[in-house]
């Protein structure tokens, strides 16, 4: 068992304890961290939903980003990966959501926003947080560690943890 799906394992481990389920809203990872949840046996016990949204269009149709804010920071910033996160916590249901939006490349960077660029966003009734990275590596690459930072900060937030 590789890495990534030990961690969906944990994540759902975890939340069966609580009794609780998770959703994910993805952009950059095109359903990646739903597919990794969906290989364990039983998750629909503990995953709600998964929103793919890789437009800014779906990003407004499917979590409710405003267009405004899209057009004021892009999709590749902390005040849209926080809506996302909330809006798939609302129409999912779910109490847990993460939401990542970021630049996988090769191409598609600026000098503000170069590849490699991530930001994540987990949710947890009140608790919002939200982190920047940048991760190394090729397109597949910064997918995978997406996916990975995904796993393991909802792993942190059903603990108790913070994530900034």
């Amino acid at each position: 068992m590789d890495d990534i799906t030990r961690l969906a394992v944990e994540l759902g481990e975890s939340l069966r304890a609580l009794g609780a389920q998770a959703s994910t809203a993805e952009s950059c990872t095109g359903g990646g961290i739903a597919e990794v949840i969906t290989r364990i046996p039983g998750s629909s016990a503990w995953f709600e939903a998964g929103y793919v949204t890789y437009s800014d269009r779906q990003k407004n149709a499917q979590l409710g980003v405003p267009s405004e804010l899209l057009e004021r920071f892009g999709a590749v910033s902390r005040e849209v990966v926080e809506v996302m996160a909330r809006g798939a916590q609302a129409h999912s249901g779910a109490r847990y959501a993460v939401a990542v939006s970021g630049v996988a490349g090769p191409d598609g960077g600026s000098p503000e926003i170069p590849v490699g660029t991530v930001w994540l966003a987990w949710a947890d009734g009140e608790r919002l947080f939200a982190v920047r990275r940048q991760f190394p590596g090729d397109r597949a690459e910064v997918r995978r560690r997406t996916v990975q930072a995904a796993l393991a900060g909802l792993i942190r937030l059903i603990a108790g943890g913070t994530l900034e």
